[in-house]
């Protein structure tokens, strides 16, 4: 067991919502889903913004798959720098579902919620670094020149 945090979500980039309509027809599951991304769109913009969803953070406190772990789950948004090449800061909200830890206290647990969020951030620039990079920069560089084109308006939604 060689291993300290483990990290996985999936992400939709907000820049990619293209409707805020939601089906009909949609589950609750997916309706409630949809109206937390809404939300933080309302919250945060669509730019260098990014949903991580169905997402869990389990940190191994001990060298023991008996004991010491805890899984955390979170839904929220990271937040990356103007050139989407650094997660500058995150708002995820956090929750303990499971624990094999029965020394765990309340305030160990609010410690770790808050840890889950740095955790996160450090784990997305590790997916930012992962993904294609150059793609990113050069639609950064045709948004600036769109701008620029336009007199420094580009418009709502781009």
């Amino acid at each position: 067991m060689n291993r300290w945090v483990d990290i996985s979500f999936d992400c939709l980039p907000l820049r990619s919502v293209g409707r805020l309509d939601i089906p009909l027809d949609a589950s609750p599951n997916y309706q409630a889903l949809c109206h937390r991304i809404k939300a933080a769109i309302a919250k945060h913009g669509l730019h260098n913004t990014y949903y991580l969803f169905n997402a869990k953070c389990v940190y191994h406190l001990t060298n023991s798959d008996a004991i010491g772990e805890l899984d955390f789950r979170f839904e929220g948004v990271a937040l990356t720098d103007s050139t989407d090449t650094k997660t500058e800061r995150s708002d995820l909200q956090v929750e303990l579902t499971r624990e094999t830890c029965d020394w765990l206290t309340e305030p160990i647990v609010a410690w770790f919620a808050t840890t889950v969020s740095k955790s996160v951030e450090a784990d997305f620039d590790r997916y930012i670094r992962a993904g294609d990079l150059d793609q990113a920069k050069r639609r950064i560089e045709q948004i600036q020149a769109a701008s620029d084109d336009a007199g420094g308006f580009v418009g709502m939604y781009l």
